[in-house]
């Protein structure tokens, strides 16, 4: 028998019993379904951590936050040219941030307080894809380039400005640095013109109000306060203290370095911290994050295929039904030549095509599904504790290689559980099958 003619003979035995095939086709594409939305949590999850770690750091980027050595903790100049000489560094980023808690900053009638002020290497910033919204980069010392979102956190008259958005580009703002000198705290003011604004974070709750200002500036800066990094001298410091804020040696307080590639990242990371330097790498936690989310993944198929297997209990009953009504058909086909094999055959084809079937519709069902819950998502969310979520978090993703293997899972249980009843139908005794004794 070709396989049209077989292909003929399923179709029209499965239209005899449709309710009955509705329902084992209907049983499976709940049970695949079940088996897709479960997984695709894990997926989604696992898509969403892996998509938020590498957009908001640079999976190329080693993090060094100081050395393990009691007496010398601080980075330095040496410790750049050190990671500079590393095979497959691209480049090593540096900065100094002003230790000044009391300084802010005024624009016009407003006031800015609660700014990070640093010191940066332009050059080697270039080099690590640091890009501005809008300006240039600065030329001259006293022109900074200021954090995206630091023209929305404004004061006026001690009252915050709400959603704040005023231009400041190639307009001139004040740096007022206080200190103690002579038991009276007096102030400085320090004009700077903002030239660049740097580029929009890509996470909406990343907030950037940095400025980054010229090394010279630090060093008027340092000049007006006589402390390093123009620490403000609070009274109640002990003399030790303050003795070692007069040392002004050139010490960092973050320095990343990038990578060609990500492949570098681990050796590279490796390698400094054997060197006893504190680094980290998002690599480091894609790796362990990856790690947890594949059990994760595995664990929620094989719940999911469980579902699956019991569904599959509907497909066993219906081909065993079919092959006790069929089994004259059965009896004829064995009397005119038909083999084991081909008579086998025809029930693993239906069964086969009860679960493609089935698979297929839970499979659309599924996605359906999927895409409810993450539009309906940011809705329950902000009706039910009122705070807005971004459209980008992800808590159902079904990507092909899950549809791939739900889809394959469903129809090789359902071709197993047609093996027992097509065997059954090879074993019918042709002369009992005629006289429809069995």
């Amino acid at each position: 028998m070709k396989f049209r003619d077989k292909n003929k003979f399923v179709k029209d035995n499965m239209k005899k019993n449709k309710s009955r095939v509705f329902m084992t086709v209907l049983a499976t594409a709940m049970a695949c379904a079940f088996l897709m939305v479960l997984a695709s949590v894990g997926f989604g999850l696992h898509k969403y951590i892996v998509q938020d770690i590498t957009e908001t750091r640079l999976v190329t980027e080693v993090e060094i936050h100081g050395k393990d050595d009691p007496d010398n903790q601080y980075l330095t100049d040496e410790d750049i040219r050190y990671f500079e000489s590393i095979e497959n560094v691209k480049t090593v980023t540096r900065y100094r941030s002003l230790d000044n808690y009391e300084a802010f900053y005024t624009f016009d009638e407003y006031k800015v307080p609660y700014v990070t002020t640093r010191v940066v290497h332009y050059p080697s910033e270039l080099q690590s894809n640091f890009e501005l919204e809008e300006g240039r980069m600065p030329e001259a010392a006293n022109e900074v380039v200021i954090g995206y979102h630091f023209s929305h956190h404004l004061e006026k008259d001690g009252e915050f400005i709400e959603n704040a958005e005023v231009n400041m580009l190639n307009k001139e703002i004040i740096l007022t640095v206080p200190q103690m000198k002579d038991g009276e705290q007096v102030t400085k003011d320090f004009a700077l013109k903002v030239v660049g604004i740097a580029k929009q974070p890509t996470k909406q709750w990343t907030q950037d109000n940095y400025v980054n200002i010229s090394d010279e500036t630090l060093k008027e800066i340092e000049k007006f306060t006589e402390t390093r990094l123009g620490t403000f001298l609070n009274p109640n410091l002990p003399e030790e203290t303050i003795e070692q804020l007069k040392d002004f040696s050139i010490t960092y307080s973050n320095i990343s370095v990038y990578t060609n590639n990500m492949e570098q990242v681990m050796p590279i990371l490796e390698e400094v911290q054997e060197k006893g330097y504190y680094a980290y790498s998002a690599v480091q936690e894609l790796k362990e994050v990856n790690m947890i989310f594949s059990v994760m993944k595995v664990g929620l198929i094989f719940i999911g295929t469980i579902a699956v297997i019991i569904a599959s209990i509907g497909i066993f009953n219906t081909m065993s039904m079919a092959v006790t009504e069929r089994t004259q058909d059965i009896g004829i086909m064995k009397a005119i030549g038909g083999s084991p094999k081909m008579i086998k055959s025809l029930f693993l084809m239906e069964s086969a095509y009860i679960g493609i079937i089935g698979s297929v519709i839970g499979a659309l069902a599924a996605y359906a599904v999927s895409y409810g819950v993450n539009l309906l998502l940011p809705v329950v969310v902000k009706g039910m504790y009122g705070e807005e979520v971004g459209t980008d978090i992800l808590l159902s993703y079904i990507p092909w290689s899950l549809t791939l293997i739900s889809v394959g899972i469903s129809v090789i249980v359902a071709i197993l559980s047609g093996l027992k009843p097509a065997a059954k139908a090879t074993r019918i005794d042709v002369l009992k099958a005629l006289r429809r004794d069995i």
